[in-house]
């Protein structure tokens, strides 16, 4: 029982972390390498490529770590990806993650 529990789980978390999610986004200045467009989410798989859709135009970057942590919050994007997003100067803007 415990164990067709777990694998219902496993496949259900798969799947949701393919569906498209908005909110809001924030950078920071952390792993990775200098340039490199990455970002942190809280359930997809690390090494997946996302797509981010903000007010400043669109990107693609690859998730490296958990998080963010701060409620409201669904990604967290490398300062290389906040400057393609135009979100430098307001620090936070609210995106589309697919």
């Amino acid at each position: 029982m415990y164990r067709t529990a777990l694998t219902i789980a496993f496949f259900l978390l798969a799947a949701s972390a393919c569906e498209s999610e908005s909110g809001l986004a924030s950078y920071y200045s952390g792993r990775g390498h200098s340039g490199e467009m990455t970002c942190v989410h809280r359930t997809r798989p690390f090494g997946s490529i996302v797509t981010v859709t903000g007010a400043g135009g669109s990107i693609r970057c690859r998730i490296n770590d958990r998080g963010p942590f701060i409620r409201g919050r669904v990604i967290d994007v490398s300062m290389s990806a906040a400057r393609a997003l135009g979100m430098m100067r307001s620090g936070v803007i609210r995106v589309s993650v697919e």
